[in-house]
């Protein structure tokens, strides 16, 4: 087992430094986590509330998601995607996407 000591750490938000303790160092080696971390306590609480109640999706914020409208290339329905279309290829409407998908 390997023997931790404390790091001073700066955090990459705030720039204030941090203490990265040995139970913590303990603990990320528990779990197979490699890297230190970047935030420090305060940084990293900001960083989840503004991220929202994600759902296990990944942090990508909860709320709602954005949708845009779009008249399918395939069959001239219009149903929304999740993705704002460039224009440079054919965007389809879910049944056509799942049927040419599956």
């Amino acid at each position: 087992m390997a023997n931790f000591q404390d790091q001073t750490l700066t955090c990459r938000d705030c720039g204030k430094p941090f203490v990265w303790t040995a139970s913590e160092q303990e603990f990320y080696a528990s779990k197979g986590f490699q890297n230190a971390p970047v935030r420090c306590a305060e940084c990293r609480a900001a960083k989840k509330s503004r991220m929202g109640d994600s759902h296990g999706r990944g942090g990508f914020g909860g709320g709602q998601r954005q949708s845009f409208e779009i008249t399918c290339s395939n069959c001239g329905k219009k149903d929304t995607v999740p993705f704002q279309p460039k224009g440079d290829r054919p965007v389809l409407c879910r049944d056509c996407f799942r049927s040419k998908r599956g």
